[in-house]
């Protein structure tokens, strides 16, 4: 009897200690990734050039967005798969001005943006300020979200923000350009 709660307590214990080993790989991954997504960002920003973060990636940095009320900077990767979406914020392939992210890691700032908030975007075209427009919750087959109309920035996300069941709207912000205002 002995003996069997000795192997349970050490299968427990092994097992305990692999679930932590691997959370610490993820978040050693995961902040080695970030760094090299700033580095790869600050490339395309100095020159122009699309560079990725390492050589098997299917992304690149193609941007910097801020959201100064709110402290936030983060890089925009092109695309926005899956695979995409766990390192950042994406621009919807097609598009020039939309952008997804994923509701409760890199879009999760999106909560507590306001309508009249200051956006601005610095891609290598130069820095561009936008103000938030309108907040709205929309269902996931409205693509008219993905429509592009004059120098408008839109954020999309899923909708209810803390995740544990699958969204069934989207928040959609929409921004436009501060010179347009």
């Amino acid at each position: 009897m002995r003996g069997a709660l000795r192997t349970a307590a050490a299968c427990l214990l092994l097992g305990s200690a692999l679930l932590f080993g691997e959370a610490a790989w993820m978040r050693a991954k995961a902040a080695v990734a970030s760094v090299l997504i700033e580095r790869s960002l600050e490339a395309t920003l100095r020159d122009g050039r699309p560079h990725r973060p390492w050589s098997w990636a299917d992304f690149h940095p193609v941007a910097r967005l801020r959201v100064p009320r709110l402290g936030i900077s983060r890089p925009v990767l092109s695309g926005a798969t899956g695979a995409t979406l766990a390192f950042g914020l994406g621009r919807v392939d097609g598009t020039s001005g939309v952008l997804a992210g994923h509701r409760d890691t890199w879009a999760a700032f999106l909560r507590e943006v306001r309508t009249g908030d200051a956006v601005v975007l610095e891609d290598r075209e130069g820095t561009r300020c936008y103000r938030v427009r309108e907040i709205r919750i929309v269902p996931p087959d409205d693509l008219s979200v993905l429509e592009e109309r004059g120098d408008r920035l839109t954020f999309v996300t899923c909708w209810p923000f803390g995740g544990v069941v699958r969204a069934r709207q989207r928040l959609v912000i929409t921004c436009a350009s501060a010179a347009a205002t």
